[in-house]
């Protein structure tokens, strides 16, 4: 798939060259709008707003083989705005282990519903804009241009954030890990 001719194609009005482009990534947009959201149908509802972003802008799109950062940009910020209508904070805790299992390793469901939950009482000992940066670094595999560029901060705050969270993760625990 090329995605620069794909994006010209879309910026030309063809409804179905972005429909490639957004169902080449569906799974990956999916959880990150899982991990903002907590549940499975806040994130469908952020994944359609930010098609219909995708629609209305694309013509705004400078670089076309920055799509996928860009569009993962708009997720985050619909699903932000999202939260802040609903007036609520989604916690790691409380995402729907489901969902979560779905995308995990294949190990023994009781190993790993514990290893869940280590992690998610781990992360509640971080700030939110820890626990932000840690997930979308370690558990979406985002670079941290991509994470700076999706959270409006600067590539330096978010190794801070990630660096900071790490260490303060090994002080809970006890121990030496170095990344």
């Amino acid at each position: 798939m090329n995605v620069g001719r794909l994006v010209k194609r879309a910026k030309k009005g063809n409804k179905e060259a972005l429909l490639q482009l957004v169902m080449a990534e569906k799974d990956r947009y999916y959880r990150l709008a899982l991990t903002y959201m907590g549940n499975p149908h806040d994130a469908m509802d952020a994944m359609e707003d930010m098609i219909v972003t995708l629609y209305e802008t694309i013509d705004q799109l400078q670089k076309e083989d920055a799509f996928y950062s860009w569009s993962n940009t708009i997720l985050v910020n619909r699903c932000k705005r999202m939260l802040s209508k609903q007036q609520k904070l989604i916690h790691a805790k409380e995402w729907n282990e489901e969902e979560t299992n779905r995308y995990s390793t294949l190990i023994d469901p009781f190993i790993q519903r514990e290893q869940h939950l280590d992690i998610m009482r781990l992360l509640d000992h971080l700030n939110e804009q820890q626990k932000e940066a840690i997930q979308l670094k370690y558990f979406h595999d985002l670079d941290y241009q991509t994470i700076a560029n999706m959270t409006n901060v600067s590539v330096g705050t978010v190794k801070s954030r990630v660096f900071q969270g790490l260490k303060k993760l090994r002080e809970h625990i006890g121990g030496d890990y170095h990344e």
